[in-house]
């Protein structure tokens, strides 16, 4: 929504009991063979999958599954992932959506030559390839990125606005998987371009990125860590032009599950100090957001961003991967040069409400733009919209959820113990909603005596007056509804489990729920 010139995305699902990101994650699933016990997602009662919503004239839907994905119990990897689009003419991407069912904690990704990192599609080492981040924007261009354990991922870009695969090019990321359940978990990645005709073609984008690498986050404490990027000069003089006439389309901050604040705000001129962008919270939502207005720099010096972070952890807590923290903004921008800017050097410069204030000046380079980074040629454009290759996949959505049925058998046997290992403890303290004293809606599934948490809890956040659980009716247990049940109360009133995803957790995970509250909800 727009506030007073702020886009602000904030606490979308802070603010519902257990609907935030508690519960959200993993379903590690025992038997992936059986895992469409239960009733099938995404299909009505006839078997047939929902209606798509139609394109514009003019419009496609390329479509990709990078398959199934099994990790081992905490396992956490770091892998390169490939999809070669078979293109042989340009293709204009306008939107890019990605699904996964859990693990995939973070992913960037990129379009480059189908020469660069030569190999097979699907996942590989990075480093057996030469793949790095840096080499594959400059070698090609930045496509998207996903938001911290986010399961349904959309960049839309505004109407015209694009990012160009030119002829015989291929996408490719680095991602981050990350299993923090004590089980085996399978999942599956898809991706959806949706690639506009080239008559259509306004702008095509460049990328630019804010970084504040210097992190140090006391235990028990909040902080917050401030950059200024003056970036009009070096623009000036890599574009060879009298302006900084960089427009910005879309960003997405990009923090881990300490992360509680972003905001992205102009650096001089006369809207200086001006929100343009704001997150609150961590919620593993899509974070990323196009800017309505675009942003124009004209005038402006550069940008300031913060990162902030409540570190409820008994350690300090740094840059890094795993229970590490990060502070990065990625940008899609109408730009003659692709900027990246960090501050490598900070320092603590006081304390404001208790929170500890951090900051620095950027250090900012100026890459040059590729050349095959074009718009569309008149050719292009007078002819026919080319659609290359498309896997015949299915594509979650909102409307493709489905309630999860009680004949549905569990995977393993219905144990508290069990429920705690691999759906508790991996998702909920992980992403910091239900874990100590910040629990959202009071709810703290790190408790050491869990099982008096859950049956005693009082519901917080919420428009029930059902109990969290109630042994021996699971019916009428709300832990068991978010988790089995689209529309929980029947009314639209509350969300399902996982917040931010279109389908709810694995059908055999919910059944281990339900079998462990019909079994009397024991201490086990």
């Amino acid at each position: 929504m727009r506030v007073v010139g702020v886009y602000d995305i904030g606490a979308l699902g802070l603010v519902v009991g257990l609907a935030s990101c508690g519960l959200e994650q993993a379903e590690p699933v025992a038997d992936p063979a059986a895992a469409d016990d239960g009733e099938t997602e995404g299909e009505d009662e006839s078997g047939a999958m929902p209606a798509e919503d139609p394109l514009p004239e003019g419009h496609a839907r390329v479509r990709h599954t990078f398959g199934v994905t099994n990790l081992q119990p905490l396992e956490e990897t770091q892998p390169c992932i490939q999809w070669s689009l078979d293109n042989d003419e340009p293709i204009y991407i306008n939107r890019v959506t990605l699904t996964n069912h859990g693990g995939f904690h973070h992913s960037n990704w990129f379009v480059v030559p189908d020469s660069y990192a030569e190999g097979p599609d699907g996942f590989f080492k990075c480093s057996d390839r030469g793949f790095t981040e840096i080499e594959a924007a400059l070698t090609g261009t930045v496509l998207t990125a996903q938001s911290t354990q986010s399961r349904f991922e959309t960049m839309q870009l505004p109407d015209g606005v694009v990012v160009k695969a030119p002829p015989n090019h291929k996408i490719i990321a680095g991602g981050h998987l990350l299993n923090l359940a004590n089980d085996e978990y399978e999942t599956e990645l898809k991706m959806e371009l949706e690639i506009i005709h080239p008559r259509e073609v306004e702008v095509v984008t460049a990328p630019f990125r804010l970084t504040y690498v210097d992190l140090d986050i006391p235990a028990f404490s909040e902080a917050r860590f401030y950059g200024e990027c003056s970036m009009d000069s070096l623009y000036k003089a890599q574009s060879g032009t009298e302006d900084f006439d960089l427009t910005l389309y879309y960003v997405l901050p990009h923090y881990h599950y300490l992360g509680n604040y972003f905001d992205l705000s102009i650096l001089g001129g006369p809207r200086d100090g001006e929100s343009v962008f704001r997150l609150d919270g961590f919620n593993a939502d899509s974070n990323g957001a196009a800017l309505d207005p675009p942003l124009t720099m004209t005038g402006a010096e550069g940008f300031s961003f913060t990162c902030g972070y409540n570190n409820w952890r008994d350690k300090s807590i740094g840059w890094g991967i795993g229970d590490q923290e990060m502070c990065v903004m990625l940008g899609l921008a109408d730009s003659r040069v692709l900027m990246d800017a960090s501050v490598l050097n900070g320092s603590a410069v006081g304390n404001e409400d208790g929170i500890l204030m951090n900051s620095g000046r950027c250090d900012a380079i100026g890459l040059p733009k590729n050349p095959a980074q074009t718009p569309p040629t008149q050719e292009e454009i007078d002819g026919e919209l080319y659609v290359p290759p498309s896997a015949d996949i299915e594509m979650p959505s909102p409307n493709t959820c489905r309630d999860i049925g009680p004949e549905t058998a569990s995977f393993a046997e219905s144990r508290l113990s069990r429920i705690r290992d691999t759906l508790f403890v991996s998702t909920c303290q992980f992403s910091s909603c239900h874990s100590g004293a910040n629990s959202i809606g009071g709810l703290d599934l790190a408790a050491e005596d869990l099982h008096t948490e859950l049956l005693s809890h009082e519901m917080q956040l919420t428009n029930t007056t059902m109990k969290l659980v109630e042994p021996g009716d699971p019916d009428n247990s709300y832990l068991y509804r978010v988790l089995a049940q689209c529309d929980p109360m029947g009314d639209g009133s509350e969300p399902h489990m996982p917040l931010n995803s279109p389908e709810l957790v694995h059908p055999k995970m919910a059944a281990m729920v339900r079998g462990w509250i019909a079994n009397g909800a024991l201490d086990d």
